[in-house]
């Protein structure tokens, strides 16, 4: 019988958690640099998918893990790597997971950043295992100063990768955009997976009269709240591209309130008593003209319909918003009630949108529950007065 600790657990997780994974694989982040990669290679650090253990996997180079995990140190120095960020942005904590590296993981971690013009043009390619860094590799990577870049997590102990303790989350205060992250081991051991939760920045100075998706994690859009995530986090949504699987979209649980007997009205839309929803900030205030919902993978479990809705708030507003759960608010109808197909890309034109004015945040409606895997919002952003200031919307405190 499954045991029911989400609730506990929800409690004691930080608020960055809520944000995107700004390193994830899924998203273009790569590691470029590693000092030794002997029994796992660096890379999986970034993986998408959750760490899992195989107790029979072995390599000619030791026990196979799923994770970055060097020899046992013998000279001088600690291991460490750098990891080009998939989408740079504004980072405001990390998850340093050890799942599974219970006598093998990192003693102690440091996390440092910077913030670089032009990406490096060295990568780390092919099969790692049982490899270390060249004298070439070194010298390349020397170029780029990371030892000096400011420390975002400084030197601190890691716990065992045992299910109860394997997530190690560090909270960071840093209001620098960042493009690379320098993970530091102390000295030598394993890592199952780096997550590097955050807000994009892009460089809208070249956006010019040219639809974007304004809620795309890559141009800054952000989750902020939702109802349930039972089976998926509704920030899968902005993700890249079409959903790989159903994990990689929202899914709720299915609600305990639904009638009996389903009946619908004259749309041929369920009349339930109860939804979902799901509320995101918009990378910039704009103009939404279009609009995708996507329920790719999504056969048997897809919503009966959605409806989505929007409002232009302050930070202030979006902060009280936040504290009462998105109880209050100040929406209005964007797109009306749609029913839904499964495994479906759904289209909406201009025409079928009731609002034409500049918006800063959306909520999904999803009824009575189900699944959704993208969320696409294209529009035109449009200059506000945080805008013209130079002023940027502060993350959330959720």
């Amino acid at each position: 019988m499954a045991e029911r600790k989400a609730a506990v657990k929800a409690a004691a997780e930080p608020d960055f958690l809520q944000f995107n994974d700004l390193a994830c694989e899924g998203v273009g982040g790569k590691v470029i640099f590693a000092t030794d990669e002997w029994f796992a290679p660096a890379s999986n650090l970034l993986k998408k998918e959750q760490p899992q253990f195989i107790a029979s996997a072995f390599t000619d180079f030791g026990k196979w893990m799923d994770g970055w995990e060097t020899r046992r140190k013998r000279i001088p120095g600690h291991d460490w790597c750098i990891i080009e960020l998939g989408v740079p942005g504004l980072i405001y904590g990390f998850d340093v997971d050890t799942s599974f590296f219970t006598g093998n993981h990192s003693p102690h971690v440091s996390i440092q950043a910077g913030c670089l013009d032009h990406p490096p043009r060295f990568t780390l390619e092919g099969d790692r295992i049982g490899m270390a860094a060249s004298d070439t590799q070194l010298a390349a990577v020397a170029r780029l100063g990371s030892e000096a870049w400011p420390e975002l997590v400084s030197v601190s102990e890691l716990k065992p990768g045992y299910s109860d303790c394997c997530h190690n989350y560090f909270k960071v205060n840093f209001n620098h955009r960042v493009t690379h992250v320098r993970l530091n081991m102390y000295p030598d051991g394993g890592i199952a997976r780096l997550r590097v939760y955050g807000i994009g920045q892009r460089d809208w100075s070249s956006v010019s009269n040219q639809d974007v998706d304004l809620v795309a994690l890559t141009n800054g859009g952000v989750c902020l709240g939702y109802s349930d995530a039972h089976f998926g986090h509704p920030r899968n949504m902005i993700g890249l591209g079409r959903a790989d699987n159903m994990a990689d979209g929202w899914e709720t649980a299915r609600r305990l309130d639904r009638p009996k007997k389903l009946k619908v009205d004259q749309q041929g839309i369920l009349q339930v008593p109860g939804w979902e929803w799901a509320v995101f900030r918009l990378s910039r205030p704009g103009v939404i003209i279009r609009i995708e919902v996507d329920t790719n993978h999504f056969k048997g479990n897809f919503p009966d319909s959605c409806r989505i809705e929007a409002c232009t708030l302050t930070p202030d507003e979006e902060a009280q918003c936040i504290r009462t759960k998105w109880s209050s608010g100040k929406w209005q109808v964007l797109l009306p009630p749609q029913k839904l197909r499964p495994h479906h890309r759904h289209h909406y034109s201009e025409a079928d949108l009731t609002l034409s004015c500049p918006v800063t945040h959306v909520r999904l409606i999803i009824a009575p529950d189900g699944g959704v895997s993208r969320l696409r919002l294209w529009g035109r952003p449009t200059k506000t007065m945080a805008a013209q200031t130079g002023q940027h919307m502060p993350a959330s405190r959720l």
